[in-house]
């Protein structure tokens, strides 16, 4: 079994880390570059830093700031928010970016992932999906949870993953903040459905969750903020509750 990868996320508003339920109701969380350095010195197997508020309020991702983080850590580090064109991945790259996070920009034209993986390599395109679930299955939604779209989260995945995404990153949106676990019967199913390493997010509240998202929801990867921000879980001692619960864990 390949080692399941810990990740702590940087959700960015105005320069500061932030960290919401259900996508709303945003409280301060503390200075990106520190607790970046910090989790990098912890063990964390990558960092993801996404600029919330970029898509909606139509603006490019701060890339002094992605250059800033970059400089502190020595993980992986994938950024999402307000990429919209090739210039964009290429700038963020550069600013010291490993891996490029596109949400709603790949809803409005999905031939930007086959654009990305195709000048980048797949490795750095990743699909990240915010869905939530309704009468009709799981819907996608852009502009950080604002807007509901037609896509459906398994179809949209698999036609990601065709046109070159390396990877997914999911989060529920009705598990986002509120700490009783991940989607993990939809994580299995996009484990099933696809070839693809599936990040999970949303839910996580307790190191029980992120058994249950490798275990049941079958996930490469577990994504989590506030119960690291706020010092809940410390990134040392959810590897070794992982092992000694039989998970790999680098």
């Amino acid at each position: 079994m390949l080692a399941k990868r810990i990740i702590p996320c940087l959700d960015i508003k105005d320069g500061q880390t932030v960290k919401g339920t259900n996508f709303v109701n945003l409280r301060q969380a503390g200075d990106p570059v520190e607790l970046a350095r910090a989790y990098s010195e912890q063990g964390a197997d990558e960092l993801v830093f996404l600029d919330i508020t970029a898509s909606f309020e139509g603006r490019k991702t701060f890339a002094e700031l992605v250059k800033r983080i970059a400089a502190n850590i020595s993980i992986p580090f994938t950024v999402g928010g307000g990429i919209h064109e090739l210039s964009d991945v290429d700038r963020l790259l550069s600013a010291g970016a490993d891996k490029i996070s596109i949400n709603s920009a790949a809803i409005k034209q999905p031939q930007l992932i086959d654009d990305i993986a195709k000048h980048f390599g797949s490795q750095v395109c990743v699909l990240a999906v915010d869905a939530k679930q309704t009468d009709n299955g799981w819907k996608c939604y852009l502009n950080g949870g604002r807007v509901e779209t037609d896509k459906e989260l398994m179809s949209w995945a698999y036609e990601a993953q065709e046109r070159g995404a390396g990877e997914v990153l999911f989060t529920s949106m009705d598990h986002d903040g509120v700490k009783t676990g991940y989607a993990n019967e939809a994580l299995a199913q996009l484990a099933s459905d696809l070839k693809i390493p599936i990040i999970a997010s949303g839910g996580a509240g307790n190191m029980e969750h992120f058994r249950d998202a490798f275990t049941i929801g079958k996930a490469d990867a577990a994504l989590a903020a506030s119960v690291f921000h706020f010092g809940e879980i410390k990134i040392p001692d959810l590897k070794s509750y992982l092992c000694a619960n039989g998970i790999s864990v680098r």
